[in-house]
This record gives structure tokens, C-alpha cells and sequence, in this order.
């Protein structure tokens, strides 16, 4: 019998504020085990919670980016359930009005492209970390997390490979990333996924027994879960290998098998209800188009009007538009120097080779877009050569500097005193009469060499074809 695999996904994004969603602590990753919380974020008896705005404001973006209805009016409410991360027995999200609904993003697998409903998304806080020490068997809790503000994005069950789970993760993770919700970086967390997977006779309507995948912070890990999660049951319908029970697993990503953990938990069982201590957040007109005129442009626009407005070609378009940082930084510097294809170059070539070195990812770009703008038109005009613009572009990743006065103070900016650079010439030549017999020999790399010496010598800071013009004219009068 052939079978197909329904699979829907709760994404959880956790926001890029600067504080935690119901109090004045930072939300920010890192830091000290339970260094940024406060008796709020500790479900102490007596303290009330106050909504950050920034919350609802980056919800209301990310509903925007993913075409859903804003409900103008959202509440929140209290889902009960106890768990030692969990300060207050109960977490503060949102059930009966929840912030966006109804909305649908577009994928493209090998199959072709294709629509995944988004039923809604709603805003609420994070648990706190549980840290297990196997070495002497406790647990310890760091509370950090607690409250830091999250939306979770749930889908209909309209996914029904690994492939497509990947491209709706991506695309999540790019219009998220570009309209500044979310880094959406899964290495720390701050994008993970509860996959729900059943599988169920090829063309019939009828649901299988559906079984959930809590937590699921990487796109290998997710590949092979839901691989082994399909593969497990159809094992257990066609040869009887164990009863399918609707439940919650834990994957172990190093022994590649998933393992129950727990029943999965129906609505009722957490019990929500209107959280009595937050007002309903009512968003007005003027707050609801002052969402709307701050969304980014979407990349495959902005990749469509690099191509026929600027030149670019689709390579360069495709890795400029990968970031929003780097397309923030290509228009401010394209804006300066009106080089189009050697800002491109200069971002993708040289500015993505020191993230790499840095191990930073192209949204972790803060240089300006106007210095590096300034920078290339000091190469396009012979001031710097491109060697020693890469030096002043290394020191821009540290620091806020003007390149043409960092260049003039380093002895940067290029010589046009051919004396100079004559006399640095006939130094080189008469120091190295081998080199200079094997060139007239007919050996190139001999002339090579020479220059490479003269460059050196005078710090790059020299019009090269003047220089190697220069050069040849003083080995032939050798």
C-alpha cells in the first residue's frame, strides 16, 4: 500500500527585543546562569506582568510577512501546566484571540511551488533551561530564558515531505530574518520547531494517529526525524511492529531513533483561560499602518529590481538578497560610489571572507554602507590601491573610521611622485641583476618578481600599470 506523510509544524521564534516580554529584564542570549531575571520573570507572588509593545509591534510584522489577518483587538491568556522550568505552574501565550490568523507563505521543492496555510500566530513567553548533570545526577534550572518573549507560528497540516518542511523553515527563517523579527539562529535556539507527523493511506482524507517531535533546533536533525518517524510508522501499520499512540518523542539526533517521552497533551488539558492581570491589547489604525509602512521590501523584489534597475547579475542578486543587512549596506554604499557591481563584489567577496573568519553570519554585518561606499570610490580613483583597501576594510569591521582620513594618517593614499618610485625602481633592479637577465631571457615570472619587490617596497602605495610601465622601461636601459 502507498502512504503519504501529513505533517504540520509549531514554529517558535524568539523576538529581537532588548527586554523580556513582561518585564524590564534583558532578553538577551547568554550571560550568567539566572543573571537576567527579577521577581516578575520568577512568578513571585503579587507581581504583574506589563506587555512589552515592542512584542506586539514584531508580531504584527511577522503576520504582515506571512499575509496573515491582524486581529485588532488580541488577549492573553494562561496554559496550564506544571514542569520545574516553569516558574509559575502556568504560561502566559495566547489561545482565544491571538494576534495573526489565516495566513499562507509560498515554497518552491523539486516538486514545483506550492502554498502552506498558516492557521495562526500568537505571542507568549519562554520556559526557563533545565541543565542536566549526569556526572551527579541533578538538574539544575537557569531561569534567563523565562519570559523572554517568543510567537509560535502553527501551520495546517498541509507539508507533507522533509523537503517541504526545509523550504517553509527557510522561508520562514528569510522573510523573518530580512523584516528584522528574528537572527532565527537555531544554533542558539532562538528558532526551533515542534513537528506533528502522521501517515495515512495515499488518497484517503482521514487523519493518522499523530505523534509530535518537541524542540527541534536543526535542519539536519529534522531531516532525518522525519525520515525515521515515517519510516517507524508505516513499519507499524503494514507489519504490526507496535501500536501508534497519539504521544510526544524526544529525538537523539546521535543514535538517530526517537523516543516517547509523554501522552500528547489535548487543549483541555492545559485549561486555558483569560489571563486576569494583561488587558486586551486593542491595536488602533494609526498603530496597524505604522506596522505596515515599516515592512521591508521582499527579498525576490529586491532581487528582481537588482537585476533589471542596477545591473546585477542573478548570482549576485540572489547572495546580496540572502541578508538584509547586506542589502542595507549594498544600497547605502551603491548610493555613494554608484558602482553597482563593485559594491556587490566588495560585500560578497571581501566583507563575507571576514565573517567567515570572525565565524559571523552575513546578518551579523555592521559596517557602514556610506564608509565602504567611500572606500570604493577611493579604489576606482587610483587614492588606494585595492590591497591596502582591504587593510582599511579589516579595520572597519572594528571600528566606526572615515577610510579616506584612516588612509591619508596610515601613508595609504597612493604616490604620484614618479622620483619615488624611480628611484625605488633602480634600487630593486640593480639589487637583483639574475631576475633582470632571466626577464630579457624571455622568463616572465622573472618580471613578476620585480614588481612584486618594488610593490612591497613602496607599501602598495602606487598606481600599478605606472609602476610596471616603469619598470620595464628601466630593465631595458639595464
Amino acid at each position: 500500500m502507498k502512504y503519504e506523510t501529513v505533517i504540520g509544524l509549531e514554529v517558535h521564534i524568539e523576538l529581537a527585543t532588548e527586554s523580556k516580554i513582561f518585564c524590564s529584564c534583558s532578553a538577551k542570549f547568554g550571560g550568567e546562569q539566572n543573571d537576567h531575571v527579577c521577581p516578575a520573570c520568577c512568578g513571585m507572588p503579587g507581581m504583574l506582568p506589563v506587555v512589552n509593545k515592542r512584542v506586539v509591534d514584531l508580531g504584527m510584522t511577522a503576520g504582515m510577512m506571512l499575509n496573515c489577518k491582524i486581529n485588532r483587538t488580541t488577549t492573553f491568556d494562561k496554559k496550564s501546566y506544571y514542569y520545574p522550568d516553569l516558574p509559575c505552574s502556568y504560561q502566559t501565550t495566547q489561545w482565544f484571540a491571538p494576534v495573526c490568523v489565516n495566513g499562507a507563505v509560498e515554497i518552491e521543492t523539486s516538486k514545483g511551488k506550492k502554498t502552506i496555510r498558516i492557521k495562526q500566530i500568537h505571542m507568549e513567553e519562554d520556559a526557563g533551561k533545565l541543565v542536566h548533570d549526569d556526572w551527579t545526577d541533578t538538574s539544575l534550572v537557569d531561569f534567563n530564558r523565562t519570559s523572554v518573549p517568543l510567537i509560535e507560528i502553527v501551520s495546517q497540516p498541509d507539508l507533507s515531505s522533509a523537503e517541504e518542511v526545509v523550504a517553509y523553515l527557510e522561508r520562514l527563517r528569510t522573510l523573518l530574518r530580512f523584516a528584522k523579527v528574528s537572527d532565527c539562529r537555531m544554533e542558539q535556539g532562538s528558532m526551533r520547531c515542534d513537528v506533528n507527523l502522521s501517515i495515512r493511506p495515499e488518497g484517503s482524507d482521514k487523519l493518522g494517529v499523530r505523534t509530535e517531535m518537541k524542540n527541534m533546533n536543526s535542519i539536519s536533525a529534522i531531516t532525518r526525524a522525519i525520515d525515521y518517524e515515517v519510516a517507524r510508522h508505516i513499519d507499524a501499520l503494514e507489519n504490526g511492529t507496535e501500536e501508534l499512540v497519539q504521544e510526544t518523542r524526544r529525538w537523539d539526533d546521535i543514535k538517530g531513533k526517537s523516543y516517547s517521552m509523554r501522552n500528547k497533551e489535548t487543549a483541555g488539558d492545559y485549561r486555558y483561560f483569560p489571563d486576569p492581570n494583561i488587558m486586551p491589547v486593542v491595536i488602533d489604525d494609526a498603530w496597524y499602518q505604522r506596522i505596515c509602512d515599516s515592512l521591508p521590501e521582499l527579498p525576490e523584489l529586491k532581487k528582481q529590481r537588482y537585476i533589471t534597475e542596477l545591473g546585477l547579475s542573478e548570482y549576485d542578486a540572489e547572495q546580496l538578497t540572502q541578508s538584509r543587512a547586506f542589502c542595507d549596506c549594498f544600497e547605502d554604499a551603491y548610493a555613494v560610489c554608484g558602482m553597482a557591481k563593485e559594491a556587490a563584489n566588495w560585500l560578497i567577496s571581501d566583507c563575507y571572507n571576514i565573517l567567515n573568519k570572525k565565524q559571523q553570519t552575513a546578518d551579523m554585518l555592521r559596517i557602514s554602507g556610506k564608509a565602504l561606499g567611500e572606500l570604493i570610490k577611493l579604489v576606482a580613483e587610483d587614492k588606494v590601491s585595492r590591497g591596502n583597501a582591504k587593510k582599511i576594510l579589516s579595520v572597519m569591521f572594528e571600528q566606526d573610521i572615515d577610510p579616506l582620513a584612516y588612509a591619508t594618517e596610515n601613508g595609504f593614499i597612493v604616490s604620484n611622485d614618479t622620483g619615488a618610485i624611480e628611484e625605488t625602481i633602480q634600487r630593486i633592479v640593480a639589487a637583483d641583476p639574475k631576475s633582470v637577465a632571466d626577464y630579457k631571457s624571455g622568463k616572465e615570472k622573472a618580471l613578476m618578481a620585480l614588481f612584486g619587490k618594488c610593490m612591497k617596497e613602496l607599501k602598495g602605495n602606487c598606481n600599478p600599470q605606472v609602476l610596471r610601465e616603469m619598470l620595464l622601461k628601466c630593465i631595458e636601459n639595464a
